[in-house]
């Protein structure tokens, strides 16, 4: 249901703020729902018109038991789609709505605005619900039990994609005969043709050539990142099952640049619910509230990272900076921190910075950017590991360094291995061979022997995973014909 009258006043009057602020984005329709709406909401990532799988009932029941034991409440959704969608909990105080409204103008202006967010589609609402139709079609036709089983093996590959893919080429696409055969030479005279043209350099080049050319008569001819993609144009599937890992792949991408962006979108959003509510919307006898249910959302939680207080402090410290002309070189070499405390040059760049940042980061950026020992060591930030001896967990390092390789190490590719297929004729049996690129971890062993099976499934071969093993060196780990899981050197 629609939000209507004093919850519609207050939608225009808290957008018309919004928009004096310089955000920018499309129409946003807000519903009323209950509790156990916004639990099925959630489950189904805020599209209840998906495909049937039992991974949304799943998720659903647990919610609603979090739910229910007052572990968690869900105060608002919002969807990337054109008109925006988002939902309301009817239980939300008239304060709560104001804030929801106000964080939610946030979200849509980083939607709208954030080059990660420019390649996806904003009907997706309606994709997704095309996407369901052809899985229902699939299920009466070939049976729920194969199309679910088929389904599995898809979502339990859905990470293995190429994030960057939408805004890089990371090849150029290989056109037979289109290589040249032989190392052109530097036009010049007779006498200084072994100067210009020296015949080593010549047979050195001429080798490179040999080789690129060789190169691309292997499959692929470069590392592959996009794994989904490579499966469904070369494996040997029949058309619902390419159709239903292609519908895999499509919404994986659509939800990505949410996973990219998690620190800077909640924290635009706190940023501007509490400019906004502060500054124009808070009555006296809703500050109580407010206050209690803000500080809640930007606490600290131990042992895990709040997206919502990095970011929120992150932009905060950006316009601060710029406010007073805090970056460049010269703030950079100054070494007295009483004078670098007190740096202010009144450039009122602040609020031009924030846009700028909101437009261009994803959150390793961000954080990269902008995350600097000042602001880790006025925020107290460490890293923890846990002490085999102690059983207990404890800070590891109070190093600026180290903290921001780790948190930097935890957002690159959401924490998750990066795996390419390098060769998918391996052994000359069509068996596909799969590179990982270890960053000092290895990789887990149950979820490495479940990956390689449901990659069986879909390859119908053999599929093998190079990698590096603590203490044994490359590894190669093979999932063969029989079912059977081997490790080799």
């Amino acid at each position: 249901m629609l939000i209507t009258g004093e919850l519609a006043e207050l939608q225009r009057e808290i957008e018309a703020i919004a928009f004096e602020y310089g955000l920018t984005f499309p129409e946003v329709r807000y519903e009323m729902v209950d509790y156990r709406t916004v639990n099925l909401l959630a489950a189904y990532d805020g599209f209840p018109v998906r495909y049937p799988h039992w991974r949304f009932g799943m998720e659903y029941d647990r919610l609603s038991k979090s739910y229910a034991y007052g572990l968690h409440r869900i105060y608002e959704m919002v969807i990337n789609t054109d008109p925006i969608i988002a939902y309301l909990l009817t239980s939300n105080l008239m304060v709560d709505q104001k804030l929801v409204i106000a964080h939610v103008c946030g979200h849509a202006d980083f939607f709208t605005n954030n080059y990660w967010f420019s390649h996806t589609n904003r009907k997706m609402l309606d994709e997704m619900a095309n996407h369901a139709a052809r899985v229902r079609n699939y299920i009466n036709r070939y049976g729920h039990e194969t199309v679910e089983n088929f389904l599995d093996a898809c979502l339990s590959l859905d990470n293995l994609i190429d994030v960057h893919a939408p805004g890089i080429q990371r090849h150029a696409d290989f056109i037979p005969g289109s290589e040249a055969s032989t190392v052109k030479k530097i036009s010049a005279k007779d006498y200084m043709d072994d100067y210009i043209n020296p015949p080593e350099f010549l047979a050195q080049q001429q080798k490179k050539l040999e080789e690129a050319h060789n190169q691309q008569k292997k499959f692929p001819a470069q590392p592959e990142r996009d794994i989904l993609l490579f499966l469904a144009q070369f494996a040997p599937l029949e058309n619902w099952q390419r159709d239903i890992l292609g519908i895999v792949r499509e919404e994986s991408y659509y939800f990505a640049p949410q996973r990219q962006t998690k620190i800077m979108n909640e924290g635009w959003a706190v940023f501007w619910h509490t400019r906004i509510m502060t500054n124009h919307m808070l009555k006296p006898e809703e500050i109580i509230d407010y206050a209690d249910h803000h500080s809640g959302t930007v606490a600290a939680h131990p042992g895990r990272l709040n997206p919502y207080r990095l970011g929120y402090e992150l932009f905060l410290d950006i316009e601060n900076r710029w406010n007073r002309g805090a970056f460049g070189a010269e703030y950079e070499l100054c070494r007295d921190l009483e004078q670098k405390r007190n740096w202010d040059k009144q450039l009122g760049q602040g609020m031009d910075k924030v846009f700028e940042v909101r437009r261009i980061y994803n959150d390793v950026g961000f954080i990269d950017a902008f995350l600097t020992e000042e602001f880790a060591r006025e925020h107290k930030m460490f890293t923890f590991a846990y002490n085999n001896h102690k059983e207990e967990y404890e800070i590891a390092s109070r190093q600026f360094a180290e903290i921001k390789r780790k948190l930097l190490f935890q957002l690159t590719n959401f924490g998750q291995p990066i795996i390419d297929v390098v060769d998918a004729n391996y052994g000359n049996r069509g068996e596909l061979y799969l590179l990982h690129q270890h960053e000092g971890i290895d990789l887990d062993r149950p979820y490495l022997e479940a990956t390689l099976n449901n990659l069986f499934a879909i390859w119908g071969r053999p599929v093998h995973v190079e990698t590096i093993v603590e203490d044994n060196g490359t590894m190669i780990f093979t999932r063969d014909n029989d079912g059977n899981a081997v490790w080799s050197s």
